[in-house]
């Protein structure tokens, strides 16, 4: 398993753990464990981030190693994960930030929105991990680009 891969992946997933043991915590009423919660989500998201682009600024992207005949499916999927993490952490920037404004009531109307786009996100991103360096033997590192677009 690489290193680096593995690690950023780690921190997604504990990011959209702390996200749903937050939002039990908000339905329970705890908001001060919710806004520790959710603050540490952030920052594993945060650290997710810095790995990501640290390993695609100095290393590159792995292009998917799969069969031909499924990488056009593979990079439709590809595609619609980075939608999703992008929407996602577009939505969470603002979530936390008309939270810690204090701007509750539209925190609220957009913090279960911004939760399952995250969830969403990161599913979709242990997907395109299992495919790139479990299921399938990763292709070449690459930037991100040719990664992409398999070209």
């Amino acid at each position: 398993m690489p290193f680096l891969p593995t690690i950023s992946t780690f921190f997604i997933v504990l990011s959209a753990l702390l996200v749903a043991i937050g939002w039990r915590l908000i339905i329970k009423g705890k908001a001060k464990a919710h806004k520790r919660t959710m603050i540490c989500a952030a920052i594993s998201a945060l650290l997710f981030f810095i790995i990501y682009v640290s390993r695609t600024a100095f290393i590159g992207n792995t292009s998917f190693g799969g069969p031909e005949d499924i990488e056009i499916y593979y990079t439709i999927f590809l595609i619609f994960h980075i939608f999703l993490a992008t929407t996602g952490a577009i939505f969470g920037v603002v979530t936390i930030t008309l939270a810690l404004k204090r701007k509750i009531r539209i925190h609220r109307r957009i913090g279960p929105i911004t939760s399952v786009i995250w969830f969403f996100s990161a599913i979709t991103g242990v997907m395109v991990y299992l495919f790139l360096y479990i299921i399938y033997d990763g292709g070449q590192t690459t930037s991100m680009l040719k990664a992409i677009l398999g070209s």
